[in-house]
């Protein structure tokens, strides 16, 4: 026997509070309703904006995210961001050699390094590579390259033939999504290839982001999740992602 169309709806949404995501085929049965029923809910949902209708299914939000400047964005979570940078930061070892990414968790995260003795950073941040340049002890190497302005970093081949040239310890890296099944993206190409030679000069990945960025995408993907060791965020991150991220072996710090 089939429900009404508000019971419906409000089923449809709380199964998707519960799950993350429902599915039309599923709906369909559970429902006893034909799948143009359970489309056409979810297109009412989806105008309400209340869900983000994709391929057979649908999902809390539009995952899909738009490129902001780095003032803008340094102003979202930085009560957050400030707390996943310090947790980085007290990672960090004398004689480490470390690759600093773009992003405004990385920028945040160059302003709690402490001045380490024999510690060296490869940035391609123009930001941190200012605030790290206060610091005697710390030999900092800017990448050269293309300059993003929206980022206020290098991009492009000259600054991917620079990393070929060297190893480290650690990358850092901050991004702009992370969904459970594509990985990392940030909405720039060109900086996903560029943090793409960066993985495979670093010894250790390790991505600093605040809850905000699960289950979002941009248009570049970095890499896979099972390229990643650690992940640094905040209480914000759901439980769903958390025991994903922990089934697929991420070291997952919450601060």
């Amino acid at each position: 026997m089939s429900i009404n169309i508000v019971d419906r709806h409000k089923r449809i949404l709380d199964k998707l509070e519960t799950n993350g995501y429902v599915k039309v085929n599923e709906l369909s049965e559970e429902f006893n309703v034909s799948l143009v029923t359970i489309r056409k809910d979810l297109k009412v949902l989806e105008e309400r904006n209340l869900l983000f209708r994709s391929h057979g299914k649908a999902i809390p939000a539009n995952p899909y995210i738009t490129e902001h400047h780095v003032t803008i964005k340094e102003k979202l979570y930085s009560k957050e961001k400030s707390k996943i940078a310090a947790t980085a930061a007290a990672i960090l070892e004398p004689n480490d050699s470390i690759i600093l990414a773009s992003g405004t968790s990385v920028i945040e995260f160059a302003r709690h390094i402490p001045p380490l003795n024999g510690l060296t950073v490869l940035s391609a941040s123009l930001n941190a590579s200012i605030i790290l340049a206060e610091l005697k002890e710390i030999e900092v190497m800017q990448l050269g390259g293309s300059v993003r302005s929206s980022a206020s970093s290098v991009v492009g081949p000259i600054a991917e033939k620079m990393l070929s040239e060297f190893t480290f310890t650690k990358l850092f890296v901050g991004v702009d999504g992370i969904d459970l099944d594509f990985g990392l993206t940030t909405t720039s190409a060109m900086e996903a290839s560029l943090n793409k030679e960066m993985i495979k000069a670093a010894q250790k990945i390790i991505v600093l982001a605040d809850s905000s960025k699960f289950n979002k995408k941009g248009f570049g993907r970095i890499c896979g999740l099972e390229e990643v060791d650690q992940i640094i965020t905040d209480s914000g991150i759901d439980n769903r992602t958390k025991e994903r991220l922990i089934e697929l072996g991420v070291e997952l710090t919450i601060v």
